[in-house]
């Protein structure tokens, strides 16, 4: 039997159109990267769900993954340690707040310290 649709999500990203007039246009905004100095970030401590560790979390990038990825390898090169980046946010293992704070407002990025 086959499997119902609820919406159009299940169609995996197909449209069907009668229209033959009609023209596909893909044209998706691409996010660019703010200057650093346009950025305004925020450094966080967060011990929740992590096994009682400590990660520093900076939160407020604005622009495309690969610049995201890039500020986090540099960030963890730095600190020496691991760590993630994934929707707008860096994630490095360890209390390294000042350090990155330090760091990011040498490279020109306005970065606001947040909590204790």
């Amino acid at each position: 039997m086959a499997k119902k649709l609820s919406s159009l999500d299940d169609l995996g990203g197909f449209v069907f159109s009668t229209n033959k007039e009609f023209e596909f246009d893909n044209n998706e905004e691409q996010l660019e990267t703010l200057p650093n100095n346009q950025q305004k970030l925020e450094a966080h401590l967060d011990k929740k769900n992590r096994g009682g560790k400590v990660a520093t979390i900076i939160k407020g990038f604005e622009g495309t993954d690969e610049d995201l990825k890039y500020l986090a390898k540099k960030l963890k090169t730095l600190c020496g340690v691991g760590g993630s980046a994934k929707d707008g946010e860096i994630i490095i293992q360890g209390n390294f707040r000042d350090k990155i704070i330090d760091s990011l407002t040498k490279d020109g990025y306005k970065v606001k310290r947040v909590g204790s």
